[in-house]
């Protein structure tokens, strides 16, 4: 049964882990899928973002690529959305969302095509 008072979303950045988590009541309801680009700029790629089926329609997947796009602009660095959820966001939010450089998509694709474990 759904509780009519919602406890507040955490997010957690995993970063060995390649996972910004969403909490909720100390389990994981949600996650971004991501690895950090070898090369500089050490963009933020976000390859997957799930949300459990019992927590979908509550803004989950939104919060967590705002905060995905958050913790690049505090380091300094560009997302590349692959994943298309995140594509959609960013396009949908251009003030919060810019656009990374075609080379820097280009360089993400390659290095998710040779290392598989990265999703």
């Amino acid at each position: 049964m759904p509780q009519s008072q919602s406890t507040p979303i955490e997010f957690r950045d995993e970063r060995k882990a390649g996972r910004l988590l969403a909490v909720e009541d100390g389990a994981v309801v949600g996650y971004i899928a991501y690895f950090v680009l070898a090369e500089a700029p050490h963009a933020l790629v976000a390859v997957h973002t799930v949300v459990e089926p019992a927590h979908e329609g509550r803004g989950i997947a939104g919060g967590l690529v705002r905060t995905f796009y958050g913790i690049a602009a505090a380091e300094g660095v560009p997302v590349v959305p692959l994943c298309p959820y995140a594509a959609s966001w960013a396009a949908k939010h251009p003030d919060q969302a810019t656009e990374p450089a075609a080379e820097v998509v280009a360089a993400a694709k390659a290095q998710l095509d040779t290392d598989s474990d990265l999703w």
